[in-house]
């Protein structure tokens, strides 16, 4: 004999709508690859995301886009993700800011980063669940 079909609870439905609450996260990187990878990543977990290649164009994209969370690489054209890291942490205090990098992952590195406003560090490469855990706890606050 086979269980009937049974709804999910209040509760449960809850649960898993903050599961699945959709973040708006900027990636930023010289590289296209990273970029479009991350993008990939991101949208299939729901959110909605924008790619950057130049550090410029990342102050632009925080204005118009307001992102929830950016993954920002240190070694970026124009301006450095340190330098952007601050520029966009003294004009948006609330935004997740994630570094990635596959040069600068040294522990000085990790302390300068701080020292910028970047809450997070990523050496590359890095896995899909560390860019999925570093995300969650804002999945959780925004539902």
């Amino acid at each position: 004999m086979s269980e009937p079909d049974v709804l999910p609870s209040h509760k449960e439905q809850t649960a898993q709508a903050i599961e699945r609450r959709s973040l708006r996260v900027l990636v930023a990187d010289d590289d296209a690859d990273t970029v479009l990878t991350l993008e990939m990543v991101l949208r299939d977990e729901g959110h909605e995301t924008r790619g950057v290649y130049r550090g410029t164009d990342v102050l632009r994209t925080v204005r118009q886009f307001v992102p929830d969370a950016v993954f920002l690489d240190i070694k970026m054209p124009d301006l450095n993700g340190y330098d952007v890291a601050r520029a966009v942490r003294s004009k948006n205090g609330n935004v997740l800011l994630i570094a990635i990098s596959g040069v600068h992952n040294a522990e000085p590195d990790r302390l300068l980063a701080g020292m910028a406003g970047f809450d997070h560090f990523l050496s590359k490469p890095y896995q899909t669940t560390d860019v999925l855990r570093l995300l969650e706890p804002l999945r959780r606050l925004n539902a």
